[in-house]
């Protein structure tokens, strides 16, 4: 039986203020606790129905924590609106911002994504086709959000993410490219208008920005952008035409495109 203080902890990371005080985060699901576990990351403990640890218990390493618990109990503890069988607490990693990481392959730059939803898809999506590193602004959604964790669906194991003010951040990567002695990525915005993604011819390596589902990339961040590309729409022209692609969507197809042409 779980007690006050276990389910008051567990508790208060739903709440972004707690996560960062504390460090931890929470992994709600079979798929996205098991990719916890055998990932680099540092699982707390993982509180289970008893069903799922006697038929998972071996994926648990001897140095993490267990319990079992009811059904009743995850319903108190969990965010989701029906809990899993299984939930862990996890620890948020401590990652540095590698500049140089940046000027090899493609990585995602994402200015001012809010919804949890929409962030969490994106970093599945570039686990993917293959991006290993996405660099968020400041002010976009939380990566260690729940909705996030959950909609990555394990992905954070394996995509770095970081935050950064991205200013600075494309400016620190260009003296990173100066220092190296190579030339500067690529840098590639998504825009309601631009070059057609299938008329564009990309770069071996770059950055690939996509913007706020609402308003887009922002002036200070298009400033850094040397291509301007855009999906165009297939719909019937008339009265009435859809509205832009979500933003999730977008990122989907432009990496799509991208690794053909690679291929």
């Amino acid at each position: 039986m779980l007690s006050h203080n276990t389910i008051s902890l567990i508790k208060s990371l739903h709440q972004k203020k707690k996560r960062i005080e504390s460090a931890l985060f929470l992994a709600e699901g079979d798929k996205v606790v098991t990719e916890m576990l055998s990932s680099e990351f540092t699982v707390r403990h993982v509180y289970a129905l008893k069903e799922w640890l006697q038929e998972n218990g071996r994926l648990i390493p001897r140095n993490v924590e267990s319990s079992g618990v009811t059904q009743a109990e995850l319903e108190r503890i969990s965010t989701l609106v029906s809990a899993p069988p299984v939930l862990a607490v996890v620890e948020i990693p401590k990652v540095r911002i590698e500049h140089e990481e940046f000027l090899i392959g493609f990585r995602l730059v994402l200015d001012g994504i809010r919804d949890p939803g929409n962030m969490g898809t994106i970093i599945r999506t570039a686990d993917w086709f293959g991006i290993q590193r996405i660099v968020a602004s400041d002010d976009s959604a939380e990566f260690w959000n729940p909705k996030v964790v959950q909609s990555s669906m394990g992905s954070l194991t394996r995509v770095k993410v970081i935050t950064a003010s991205l200013p600075d951040f494309f400016e620190r990567v260009n003296e990173a490219s100066r220092k190296s002695n190579v030339d500067a990525p690529a840098v590639y915005g998504a825009f309601m208008e631009g070059q057609s993604l299938y008329e564009e011819t990309f770069a071996p390596s770059g950055l690939i920005v996509f913007g706020n589902e609402s308003n887009g990339i922002r002036t200070a961040t298009e400033a850094f952008v040397d291509r301007k590309i855009s999906i165009p729409s297939f719909a019937i022209k008339g009265d009435s035409m859809p509205e832009s692609l979500n933003v999730a969507v977008a990122a989907a197809l432009i990496l799509g495109e991208l690794k053909r042409q690679s291929i």
